[in-house]
């Protein structure tokens, strides 16, 4: 390939370039059975990775609702075990510049809202304790919303594909902002996009969605039309939107305190 079709990515601090290469094809084996086309990886170092560059399109209706089905078709190849890194992950089990855990299969809870309150939530609140950024009524607010997520009271089905995969949890890109899901160059691409820059894991597919709405997303309707036409999702799931939120306001809080600081709050005492 030419320079001109490809990317580089180089390292920077807290880059897994080995465990991002392996997020990326971990994600692409759903692309056979209708999951949304990933980046392809050329070559991977640990200084250093080249991927197929993305030639990119105008938003629009139509692809989106390709984009919400073939998401839930990757969502439906299903993960081992809440909190688990892509197969063939190496190195820490961390992901990022804030650290986020991976859990080891012995360790993983059996419900997500164990899962979400302890390896997400609590583990960025721990941080932001501890450098100073959220006081004891913080602290007390967030261990709250762990406490009832930790109970199961905000536990719900996974979308309907990845319940009948039989898999214990969805395939999350689990960075799923808009930067992340490009729109095709071809305006008739079967699945509407390409995902990059994942920090994927094992998790509820409600996840992602709310991470995609958390910054907004062209045509996001049409995405969730389109997903929920191909996996239905679970009763209240517009309710349980902010829920998921918090995991990337609390990172963001991590990365760059400011604005996100009370608007985890906000969210976090809507589950209090």
């Amino acid at each position: 390939m030419t320079d001109e079709e490809t990317f580089v990515k180089t390292a920077g601090y807290g880059d897994n370039l080995p465990g991002e290469a392996a997020a990326l094809r971990w994600l692409a084996e759903a692309e056979p059975s209708g999951g949304i086309r990933v980046a392809r990886v050329l070559s991977v170092s640990r200084d250093e990775i080249v991927e197929e560059r993305v030639v990119t399109g105008a938003p629009s209706a139509a692809a989106a609702r390709r984009i919400g089905a073939a998401l839930a078709h990757t969502h439906a190849a299903g993960a081992p075990w809440l909190g688990c890194a892509p197969t063939g992950w190496t190195g820490e089990l961390w992901c990022g510049r804030a650290r986020t855990p991976y859990v080891a299969r012995e360790d993983a809870p059996n419900s997500w809202g164990g899962f979400f309150a302890e390896y997400r939530v609590m583990n960025y609140v721990r941080t932001l304790v501890d450098r100073g950024d959220f006081g004891s009524s913080e602290q007390r607010l967030f261990e709250r919303v762990a406490a009832r997520l930790g109970s199961g009271e905000f536990d719900a089905p996974q979308p309907e594909l990845v319940r009948e995969s039989g898999a214990p949890c969805a395939r999350l890109h689990g960075d799923l902002w808009a930067g992340n899901v490009l729109w095709d160059a071809n305006s008739a691409a079967p699945t509407g996009g390409v995902l990059i820059d994942p920090m994927a894991y094992g998790g509820h597919a409600e996840t992602d969605l709310a991470m995609l709405a958390l910054f907004g997303y062209p045509y996001l309707d049409g995405v969730i039309s389109g997903y929920d036409e191909a996996s239905p999702l679970a009763d209240g799931w517009r309710e349980r939107v902010g829920l998921h939120q918090l995991a990337p306001l609390l990172l963001h809080c991590v990365l760059f305190g400011g604005w996100y600081l009370g608007e985890a709050v906000a969210t976090a005492r809507r589950y209090s």
